[in-house]
């Protein structure tokens, strides 16, 4: 019987690829022990992102491989997740009990860019993060309608300096319409647009949250770029639509994000095609393609094309996005799957790594 080595275990587990980091767990840095005894093989791998619901079937999908291996008796893997604190601009200090900010940006208004933000925390907590939610959308905060918070409800305020975010579906919330009358609009100039948001996102009692998603204001103006340049920012993620005119101006965005050293983490599309409920048909309202060609030029991730769902607008508006209000559909998949690369990407450094393509002669 021949005995089982570290290089065989490590070959074996080179032959899979985590989908989120598009790298083997080896040449990702994910191995962090192999015991080997006889034939019984116990191998830990550490995952730089939350992934509470992929980890137990990668790991059964990889302890089936080293349970391959000739000379093994019985295979264990082992997959934890440990998120570590990232920012893009190494200027700007961190903000205190937050690991990781992720901006969620648009061109322009109108695309779902606050319904994605609202999935994207609720699928990062699902996947066994601490998450809280900003609304930096001044002029029309949602988060609170999003999250199914009651109107007129109030932060409460600890030691006359920070407001303590309310907390809905496990996600810690704070938005600027907790501070105001819904019934009364903001008519603020830009500075003093700017000078609320910090002040809200910096005197927030944050509890020791591994990632913040900020629904930006849309488009990318002087208040985009005070937030961009004044918050330690971790990665940028850019919704747009298929239409033309969307995806000029979420190029605005990504060159916005690249000229302030954010990294750009992908792109959603929203509305990229709807499908008929009575019969069936398939079709592209608003273009097709787009979000793809807008990945592909600025070479990241297309992390989702999200149907025209009326669903998707019902569950929000109730108060109970799709991630949570229908956790097993495939449209609340998507967003898992999102939440797990942008939280991969993140790991990496916003990196976008492309998966080695091996030819052989068979």
């Amino acid at each position: 019987m021949s005995l089982v080595t570290r290089q065989a275990v490590e070959t074996a587990l080179r032959q899979y690829t985590d989908p989120h980091l598009n790298q083997d767990p080896v040449s990702a840095g994910c191995l962090r022990e192999v015991d080997i005894q006889g034939g019984k093989v116990r191998v830990r791998l550490e995952l730089g992102y939350a992934a509470g619901l992929f980890k137990s079937g990668w790991a059964q999908t990889l302890q089936m491989a080293l349970e391959g291996l000739e000379g093994v008796d019985s295979a264990e893997v082992q997959v934890d997740c440990r998120i570590e604190a990232h920012k893009g601009q190494e200027q700007v200090p961190a903000l205190a009990n937050v690991k990781n900010i992720i901006a969620v940006a648009s061109g322009k208004g109108g695309v779902g860019k606050s319904t994605t933000a609202a999935n994207l925390a609720l699928a990062l907590a699902r996947e066994g993060a601490r998450v809280g939610i900003l609304d930096a959308d001044i002029y029309g905060p949602s988060q609170g309608i999003m999250f199914g918070i009651a109107e007129g409800t109030r932060p409460a305020v600890r030691e006359q300096k920070w407001f303590v975010p309310l907390e809905a579906h496990g996600v810690q919330v704070m938005s600027m319409a907790f501070l105001t009358d819904e019934n009364t609009p903001v008519v603020w100039r830009g500075p003093m647009v700017s000078g609320a948001l910090i002040q809200l996102i910096t005197q927030t009692a944050w509890d020791n949250l591994d990632y913040l998603v900020v629904d930006m204001p849309p488009g990318t103006g002087d208040i985009q770029l005070t937030l961009a340049q004044k918050v330690p920012v971790a990665g940028a993620v850019i919704v747009t639509t298929p239409q033309d005119l969307a995806l000029l101006d979420a190029k605005k965005g990504v060159e916005m994000f690249r000229k302030v050293h954010i990294p750009v983490l992908g792109v959603v599309e929203n509305m990229a095609v709807h499908i008929c409920s009575n019969c069936g048909h398939a079709e592209h309202l608003f273009g097709e393609g787009g979000g793809e060609k807008l990945a592909v030029q600025f070479g990241v991730d297309l992390l989702a094309s999200m149907p025209l769902s009326m669903a998707i607008r019902q569950q929000s508006d109730g108060g109970k996005p799709t991630t949570i209000a229908d956790p097993e559909s495939q449209i609340a998949m998507l967003y898992q799957a999102t939440a797990r690369t942008v939280g991969a990407r993140i790991a990496q450094g916003g990196q976008v790594v492309m998966p080695t393509i091996q030819v052989s002669d068979d």
